[in-house]
């Protein structure tokens, strides 16, 4: 498949960014393909782990027949990238030749016997019996990581599951109390080093206290973004004395942060912001509009991209600005100098809310030019793409991990025509389906994650992994809606709320057509690359 889209957008051996966009369903598809193949490769490795510990029990070996079975008849027959948006292999250039090779005697055995009435049903039993635990026992990670999920399941099921619902239907912030518990339990300094304050831990236990967390509820599981962003600018970026400066404190949870990056009129493309930095003596002075700021009225410092590189319209004139601000109330959100702006009203992640900000001549100490450098903005951001897509990867098995729960409970609860809603096929196979695709997107989460612990690059996993997430966790919340059926309209059913949130997780830190096209560009050089 790659060499078939390389052809069409890379006619001349170097690609054509016009017919990258041309040809947006080939190139989005190959990326797609790739996500599906890594998914697999990922759920195979992960069961051999598990089967050499003696942990490959019947329930694992279900789920991933099924997954193996659904995935490689959708690569045959047509995958979804989204709703209604069926790829297929001929859009990709693909012949009889090249779906020859797709039918090998392995992938005949698991498209035809992998995926079937009786193992869904076989499956359906045994996550009855289990109540779901079946998807979160048998993670593939050590002891470790499970003792810190149990602590944060606990967290969550204890200070969060109770209140979620209320504060989305009220729209109000995530209590203090909760935030200050969380400080304490070290969600904020998870990743940064122990110097710093932090726990020094890596990417994959970010992932599992993430999956926790938003498994309670999306607010809670978003909270520690903003610190990981901040924190990750500064460990990459900053000088000695910003990160003895602010780290310790956003470690502790004393110090809230929030990004300041997108613009009313630039959103993936920010190459082309217009907010603009001047240099006035010993201070920065910053001029313009920011929308999409999430908890942008109760944090203590904002980390903004601004454009201080005079007569440049594109990445090169960007810098990253660590700017201090006072916390806000309801009253008066920004009561800082030069800095104004209001609430965006949202379907969904409600809890720390999202604004638009006005900043006018708003005042930075010239230390606090992150790095001390200009026109580095963009690689700083870029460097935190890998962190914040894994932890987003992370966000939605949560989320969807919450609905298949809410989804079976209801489906054990509710009896129609004389019998449980669960018994019903096309009840339960929503269920395992649900529970099937968990298990894959989780072990493509876990090895990006051991890609950045270990060092290495990842931005091509994290990507997959986010991109792929986004849609599991709007099916799961989309299905596990469609068994409550009425009820699941109704704003009392927590679910209500799981479907508005999980919906954002296709659009924030990177939409999902525009991931599609990095990993295929990606994929695509990576190809030229080595011909040459």
């Amino acid at each position: 498949m790659r060499v078939l889209v390389a052809e069409r957008v890379a006619p001349a051996g170097k690609v054509d960014r016009r017919l990258i966009d041309v040809e947006q369903r080939s190139t989005h598809g190959l990326a797609w393909v790739l996500t599906y193949v890594e998914t697999l490769k990922e759920t195979a490795n992960w069961a051999d782990r598990i089967n050499a510990d003696g942990k490959f029990g019947e329930i694992e070996q279900l789920l991933s027949q099924i997954l193996f079975g659904e995935y490689l008849s959708q690569l045959i027959g047509g995958l979804p990238m989204w709703q209604a948006e069926i790829v297929r292999p001929i859009d990709m250039g693909a012949h009889s030749e090249t779906l020859a090779r797709l039918k090998t005697p392995a992938i005949d055995l698991l498209v035809a016997s992998g995926n079937t009435p009786a193992a869904r049903r076989r499956a359906a039993e045994l996550i009855r019996e289990l109540q779901g635990r079946a998807t979160i026992e048998t993670t593939g990670l050590d002891e470790t990581y499970e003792m810190i999920r149990d602590q944060f399941r606990k967290f969550g099921d204890d200070k969060v599951v109770p209140h979620a619902h209320e504060w989305h239907l009220k729209d109000e912030l995530i209590p203090d109390d909760v935030v200050a518990q969380m400080g304490e339990l070290g969600v904020f300094g998870l990743t940064i080093p122990e110097e710093y304050g932090g726990l020094g831990m890596g990417k994959t236990s970010m992932c599992v206290v993430s999956e926790e967390l938003t498994r309670a509820y999306i607010g809670v599981g978003s909270l520690g973004t903003r610190s990981e962003i901040a924190a990750e600018l500064l460990l990459t970026g900053g000088t000695d004395e910003q990160k003895k400066k602010y780290l310790p404190g956003i470690a502790s949870g004393e110090i809230l942060p929030t990004a300041v990056f997108t613009e009313p009129n630039t959103g993936s493309d920010l190459g082309s912001l217009r907010t603009r930095a001047v240099k006035d003596g010993d201070k920065w002075k910053i001029t313009g509009n920011k929308t999409w700021i999430t908890h942008a009225a109760r944090t203590d410092l904002m980390t903004v991209l601004a454009r201080s590189v005079p007569d440049t319209n594109d990445f090169r004139g960007l810098s990253m600005f660590i700017c201090e601000k006072p916390r806000g109330t309801d009253d008066n959100p920004f009561p800082a100098d030069g800095m104004t702006g209001g609430e965006i009203e949202v379907l969904g992640y409600r809890g720390m809310k999202e604004y638009e900000i006005g900043f006018d001549g708003f005042e930075v100490p010239a230390e606090n030019l992150l790095g001390e450098v200009e026109g580095k903005g963009f690689k700083h951001l870029m460097a935190t793409f890998e962190g914040a897509r894994i932890q987003t990867a992370a966000r939605a098995i949560g989320v969807a991990q919450c609905a298949m729960e809410l989804g079976l409970r209801y489906a054990l609860e509710r009896s129609q025509f004389g019998q449980l809603i669960y018994e019903f096929p096309r009840v339960s196979d929503k269920i395992v389906m649900m529970a099937a695709e968990l298990v894959g997107v989780r072990q493509l989460t876990y090895f990006s994650a051991r890609q950045k612990d270990d060092g290495k690059r990842c931005d091509l996993e994290a990507g997959l992994a986010k991109m792929l997430g986004a849609r599991v966790a709007w099916s799961a919340a989309d299905n596990a809606l469609q068994i409550h059926g009425g009820n699941g309209f109704a704003l009392e059913y927590p679910i209500s709320r799981v479907l508005c949130d999980a919906r954002i997780l296709n659009i924030f830190e990177g939409a999902g057509e525009v991931q599609a096209m990095v990993i295929a560009r990606r994929t695509i050089d990576e190809h030229i690359a080595g011909k040459n």
